[in-house]
């Protein structure tokens, strides 16, 4: 009874929250429901508690209301562990300002995010992403002052939404080693916003390397998903569930294949499919603890 009840008060919190969160956005709720691609009523049942929210119906009202699911699950981005939210600075940006103009600011993030990964930095212009969104270039410089930092924000909007799936829906009653897999397909390249994702991710890392973007910027981003990997691996060894000499080491292995591999999936050499295979035959040899026979 005592579970049911404590159940029920998180349900209601998480439900509390969303309202708070579309509220606050200035968002209609009807447009949020489109956005999010669910039926309006759909919506109000959830809000009104005769019907769960889904984990891609949370990643969706967090993208639209520029919030994190984390804090919709629990009111705080301070949660130890693979849910653990990023530092501050390599989340979007937050203003405090009207919330037409919060909005605005979150559409043209949005527009840029999918044409830097449909056309890259260099292939795309400000007056491209002005038009994408319905505004001059002028309100786009008047948010973000030149391409160069409009997109580094594209690459904290990615931590972001790879940090959102993570939360929405890795369950910590998984087994350890279907947690690990599953972590590896939340973030396989498949479908036109994860290829964007890795395109973004792939840019940043060339551009770190001709010296247009900061190492001490990027790493920071990245050691986002380096942490996630390092904290599952880590919960999997003091359970018994996996087995090798160094955790560093395993996590630098698996994070290096993961991309190694998306980047040979974005280039055309191998399929997603291929990658999952590859990815997960390493992990049954390389990580997972086998009881040796009798």
């Amino acid at each position: 009874m005592a579970r049911e009840r404590q159940e029920s008060e998180t349900s209601r919190e998480l439900r509390l929250r969303v309202r708070d969160s579309i509220a606050d956005s200035g968002i209609p709720q009807r447009e949020v429901a489109r956005r999010v691609g669910m039926e309006e009523t759909k919506l109000s049942k959830s809000l009104r508690g005769t019907r769960r929210f889904t984990p891609d119906e949370l990643i969706g009202i967090a993208t639209a209301a520029g919030v994190t699911v984390n804090w919709l699950m629990t009111g705080s981005d301070s949660a130890d562990g693979p849910s653990a939210a990023p530092h501050p600075a390599i989340l979007p940006g937050r203003i405090a300002d009207t919330p037409d103009r919060v909005q605005k600011r979150l559409e043209i993030l949005d527009a840029a995010w999918h044409l830097f990964g449909e056309r890259g930095l260099h292939g795309t212009s400000i007056a491209e992403i002005a038009a994408r969104c319905g505004v001059s270039s002028a309100a786009v410089h008047y948010h973000f002052a030149s391409k160069r930092e409009l997109f580094g924000e594209c690459l904290r909007y990615s931590v972001k939404r790879a940090f959102d799936r993570q939360v929405a829906t890795l369950a910590p009653g998984e087994a350890h080693a279907d947690r690990l897999k599953h972590l590896v397909e939340l973030q396989l390249p498949t479908g036109a916003e994860l290829t964007t994702e890795w395109g973004i991710w792939l840019q940043s890392w060339s551009a770190v390397v001709v010296g247009a973007m900061s190492e001490e910027d990027h790493a920071q981003a990245y050691g986002r998903w380096y942490r996630t990997v390092e904290d599952v691996l880590a919960e999997g060894l003091d359970a018994g569930a996996f087995a090798f000499p160094s955790l560093r080491d395993a996590a630098m292995m698996l994070t290096g294949l993961i991309d190694g591999f998306g980047i040979k999936v974005l280039v055309g050499l191998i399929s997603a499919d291929e990658m999952r295979d590859q990815v997960h035959r390493c992990i049954d040899r390389t990580i997972v603890a086998h009881t040796p026979p009798d």
